[in-house]
């Protein structure tokens, strides 16, 4: 409570001194000739009860019942460094506890003034793919997130099953599956998170402007579950190039590979004498065109994971997961722009005593909206989202959702 009080307090603090025409700022609050540059954000968002949990996140509640207030911070104290931080306070509309903590805290570093290369250390945005740095309500139509970044699988780091019918057994519950080795109930982890940002260093040749750019980054966790510490898997290597060959089209691809599980999972492994190899790789493709009032969007997430087993049917072959999500939105007035986006997420087929299934339930999401940009500074979504699987307690759900954003 004290940190949301807080945030809402700076973001009020922020308005212009009072006037007759008082109103939002239309931008970023610049200071100090520019060199100091204050944003912010507050969006709430209401929905039906997810009874299926298609929508639950990897903070434990539901993308479409989610109250967030946001403060972001750059200072340029030097020509070549720029200290970048963002704090958010995350609630829900259906009464659970709040979450404040740093989104993001990195230092940028730019050893050459004309020359587009930089290195970034701290809590930093992701390297890998495309929509995990589009997590701002700003440049979203839709209120929902694609299945690979915010669907939670029955994989967890911090527990393991102790064979192929445990985990068949979990299928379609990721947001609390149970195991015997390690931790008992716990959340599962999406293919890659849009939730939170890692902790490590990443170095990049070429920007936005740029007809080719590459990145690459150390981080202390893995896509699916960034961390802090080596404790919450990793260390991760991952890479990203991106490709401008024309005007509108944008090409990227991406790889990553790191550590998995908890160490604690690791130690009970080693000391019943299995083997702990347990390294997640993940490899991307996306693509964007924009033309006009047109924009389409596509990617690919393919994630392999390798988990040994305590005991048969062993889980000896590799675990594998796809997500592919389709966008395409347009702009049919000014401040009017339709959406809709169309996901399918799989699962490689595992051995059990009986059976031969996915290793979790397949997944598929269609949703439609309507942004309307009620001023510079007031953003209103409507949208509407049909959920089907395969296993779990509910196999379809289809939810409706409305939500606003107010920003500078």
């Amino acid at each position: 409570m004290r940190a949301r009080t807080a945030l809402l307090a700076g973001l009020l603090l922020l308005r212009p001194s009072p006037a007759a025409s008082q109103t939002w700022p239309e931008g970023p609050v610049t200071l100090a000739g520019g060199r100091v540059v204050l944003g912010g954000e507050a969006t709430a968002t209401v929905a039906p009860e997810d009874a299926g949990q298609f929508n639950q996140t990897d903070y434990e509640r539901s993308a479409l019942q989610l109250l967030r207030i946001g403060l972001t911070a750059s200072a340029r104290p030097f020509d070549r460094i720029t200290f970048v931080t963002e704090l958010r306070a995350e609630g829900d509309t259906a009464g659970g506890a709040w979450t404040a903590l740093p989104f993001a805290a990195y230092v940028r570093f730019r050893p050459w003034k004309d020359r587009t290369f930089d290195i970034q250390a701290g809590r930093i945005p992701p390297v890998f793919g495309a929509a995990g740095r589009r997590i701002y309500a700003t440049d979203n139509v839709l209120v929902g997130y694609p299945l690979a970044w915010q669907y939670l699988t029955v994989l967890r780091s911090d527990a393991l099953p102790a064979d192929t019918d445990e985990l068949i057994a979990a299928r379609g519950h990721g947001w609390k599956p149970w195991y015997s080795v390690g931790s008992s109930y716990g959340r599962g982890v999406p293919l890659a998170t849009a939730f939170r940002y890692d902790t490590g260093v990443e170095a990049r040749l070429g920007d936005e402007r740029s007809p080719f750019s590459v990145s690459a980054a150390l981080t202390a966790g893995t896509l699916s579950n960034p961390g802090a510490r080596d404790s919450n898997g990793g260390p991760q290597v991952s890479a990203r190039l991106e490709a401008r060959p024309a005007i509108g089209l944008v090409l990227g691809g991406s790889w990553a590979s790191g550590r998995f599980l908890a160490d604690g999972v690791r130690r009970t492994l080693e000391a019943a004498g299995g083997d702990s190899d347990d390294r997640q790789q993940t490899w991307g493709a996306d693509a964007e065109y924009a033309f006009g009032h047109f924009l389409a969007r596509a990617e690919l997430v393919h994630a392999r994971w390798r988990l040994p087993s305590m005991s048969g049917p062993s889980l000896a072959g590799p675990l594998t997961a796809t997500g592919l999500s389709t966008e395409a939105r347009y702009r049919v007035a000014p401040g009017l722009t339709l959406g809709a986006r169309v996901d399918r997420l799989a699962f490689s087929r595992v051995q059990g005593t009986y059976d031969t299934l996915p290793w979790d339930a397949p997944v598929t999401r269609v949703e439609a909206g309507i942004a309307w940009m009620v001023s510079r500074w007031t953003i209103v979504r409507l949208s509407v989202q049909p959920n089907a699987r395969e296993r779990g307690p509910r196999r379809t759900s289809t939810l409706p959702a409305a939500q606003v954003t107010l920003w500078f």
